[in-house]
């Protein structure tokens, strides 16, 4: 029986845009190497981020690991909480922490804080949890940006609506609070608690030596995505004992494969952006398919560079997927009998920079799939395809060669 690999391409589909002459970012990209998986086997569509959920990363990966998020949701602050192996009491309420900047004029300027450098979000993390943490509230350092604060206390609630920092790129503060979704007293002290935190810490932060002269200080921080500690079915009982692996330099996927019993597999120099390990993640692919029926092989940069609005980096990263990614793993892997398949999570239109809800293109090959007659991987030939349009588990059960 065949193993699978599944290329994941963060936040690569996107829409037609008028400098590329009404072609998308990823059809204006020579891509060898993903156009083979078309070529060679069959082309559909996928909804990952289905309605009434958030358009969030958490929600779309779950989604094409086929763990239906419609009804396991656990929340973006307790997935990664789970990857950093902090322990959340069941009173524990864990929310994911962007460190941002906001202008002068109050407008949510960068979700990212100008991708600020790893080592000086932990140090500006350390000070934060110095200052702030105690009884009620810690601070803890993920990668960059990427952070994570826990209110502690039967007095705090997740039952909280928000707003995705990035997806609130020039709107005014004021107008993205926190808001209670009951009339419960928890919630209600939730959103006091913080609004509190929120106006403390950003006096804290303008005062912090390593945002001075900075073009996007790290001048706030953002909690969002509340949950509590989660509980998934295995990826062994789901998927009649098979065995996964996750490749990821981010939280948030390798906190989904933690949750779910898949091995989760280190690569040094892993960034979540342009500067990433291309190298080492194709050979941790290469090597964990050994061992394991099912690798899932997640890069960020592409998203990256599409809430940042750059065009011309996110075709780079496209192309740096395609060159450095998929086509040596391809090679290496050519004689030995694996299905792979190729997709993005969701969509990052570069133009709008925030995620939207279109289902994604999806092309597979390997031993079993059948050919059709799309020879490109993009998001319009995909719909020519005889995969026609999948949600749920269909895709993991397609690749894993289950009825």
């Amino acid at each position: 029986m065949a193993k699978a690999l599944i290329f994941l391409a963060d936040g690569m589909a996107d829409l037609p845009v008028e400098r590329l002459g009404g072609k998308t970012p990823l059809e204006a990209v020579d891509t060898p190497a993903m156009d083979s998986i078309a070529a060679k086997g069959g082309s559909g569509t996928f909804l990952t981020l289905p309605e009434g959920l958030p358009t969030s990363s958490d929600v779309a990966n779950m989604s094409v690991l086929g763990l239906y998020p419609e009804v396991n949701y656990p929340g973006r602050g307790p997935i990664e909480a789970v990857s950093q192996g902090i322990e959340l009491a069941e009173n524990d309420v864990a929310w994911r922490c962007n460190l941002v900047h906001v202008s002068p004029e109050g407008v949510m300027d960068d979700y990212s804080a100008g991708h600020i450098e790893n080592s000086v979000s932990g140090q500006v993390i350390e000070d934060l949890k110095k200052e702030f943490d105690d009884n009620h509230v810690t601070f803890h350092h993920g990668v960059s940006y990427r952070n994570l604060v826990v209110l502690h206390g039967d007095e705090f609630s997740s039952e909280v609506d928000y707003y995705k920092p990035d997806s609130s790129h020039g709107i005014n503060i004021e107008d993205l609070h926190w808001t209670a979704l009951n009339d419960s007293a928890e919630a209600e002290h939730t959103v006091d608690f913080l609004n509190d935190l929120f106006a403390e810490t950003a006096e804290f932060l303008a005062k912090h030596p390593l945002n001075a002269g900075k073009e996007s200080p790290a001048n706030h921080i953002w909690p969002w995505s509340p949950g509590k500690r989660p509980s998934l079915e295995s990826f062994s009982a789901r998927y009649q004992g098979k065995t996964g692996a996750v490749i990821s330099a981010v939280d948030v996927i390798r906190g989904i494969g933690k949750c779910i019993g898949m091995d989760v597999i280190d690569v040094p120099g892993a960034t979540g952006y342009i500067d990433t390990n291309y190298a080492g993640k194709a050979a941790a692919a290469i090597e964990a398919i050994k061992t394991h029926d099912f690798v899932y092989l997640h890069v960020e940069a592409i998203d990256e560079c599409s809430h940042e609005g750059n065009l011309e980096l996110k075709m780079q990263a496209i192309a740096d997927f395609d060159s450095k990614i998929v086509a040596p793993v391809l090679e290496a892997l050519k004689d030995e009998d694996v299905i792979f398949a190729v997709l993005p999570d969701h969509p990052v239109p570069v133009e709008l920079r925030k995620h939207t809800r279109m289902p994604v293109p999806v092309a597979i090959c390997g031993p079993g799939i059948e050919c059709d007659d799309v020879k490109v991987f993009s998001e319009t030939e995909a719909l020519k395809g005889k995969l026609g349009f999948m949600k749920g588990d269909e895709l993991m059960k397609i690749l894993l060669e289950l009825k």
